[in-house]
Parts: structure tokens; C-alpha cells; sequence
């Protein structure tokens, strides 16, 4: 077996996020990092309780939408992340989560998440942006 292959096989493909129609009018699908990009998306828009076969899925971080955007809060954010994405996508070595001001928006952060893909050794970056609620 080729190390090509191998690696398609162990990155896999999955249902693009949000769904989408292919050019064959099938459900176009999100393959390999791709599929890991779309994958921690999903991880971290989706709250545990939210699914209802596996009702432990997801990140936390909805519980901060009405917290105030302070130092606490942005250690929470790092130990949310952390914490969902190292149970929830092994496909991935997670390196570091960064949380940054927006500066377009007084109650966003930006969640800035490193990874390595642990199949092919392949540095990857997301930044997620996180809009808070709450007052400083």
C-alpha cells in the first residue's frame, strides 16, 4: 500500500460543512485535511448535549457567550479548545490555541489553533473567530 493511499485512509472523507451539492448533483464530500478543518468546525460549534447519540460531543464554549472578555475568560477558551479537540479529533496534534482581540469587533476573540496533521506531518492553522456577549 502506498503512503498516498494510507493517508487518505486514515484522514478519510466526510459530508462537506454546511452541506453542499456536487457538480453530479450528489452531497459533495470534504476529503482529507479538508475534512480535518471542517471536522474541528464542527467540534467547536457544537455544545455536549447538542447530539443526541452521543450526547458528550462538542466544545464548551458556549457556556462563555455572556462571559466578560477578560483573562479568565481567555483561559477558559484555551482549556475548552484544548480539551475538545484533543478528545474529539485524533487526526491531529494539536500544538498550540492562541486567543486574539479582533480588532474589527469590540466582543469578538480570535481562537488561533496549530496543529500538525498526524498522518502526513503537514503544519495547519485555523483561526476561529468567537464573538462574546458579555460586559468587561
Amino acid at each position: 500500500m502506498t503512503d498516498n493511499i494510507r493517508n487518505k485512509e486514515f484522514l478519510g472523507q466526510g459530508l462537506t460543512f454546511p452541506l453542499q451539492i456536487n457538480s453530479r448533483g450528489g452531497i459533495a464530500l470534504a476529503k482529507g485535511e479538508n475534512d480535518i478543518a471542517q471536522a474541528i468546525q464542527i467540534i467547536l460549534q457544537t455544545s455536549p448535549g447538542e447530539r443526541v447519540m452521543r450526547p458528550e460531543f462538542g466544545c464548551r464554549l458556549q457556556e462563555l457567550v455572556f462571559a466578560p472578555k477578560n483573562t479568565e475568560t481567555i483561559n477558559m477558551v484555551i482549556a475548552y479548545v484544548t480539551d475538545a479537540l484533543d478528545r474529539w479529533e485524533p487526526r491531529i496534534e494539536l500544538q498550540s490555541v492562541n486567543v486574539l482581540d479582533d480588532p474589527q469587533s469590540d466582543g469578538a476573540l480570535l481562537v488561533e489553533i496549530n496543529y500538525i496533521v498526524s498522518s502526513t506531518y503537514n503544519e495547519r492553522s485555523i483561526v476561529y473567530p468567537f464573538y462574546l456577549s458579555g460586559e468587561e
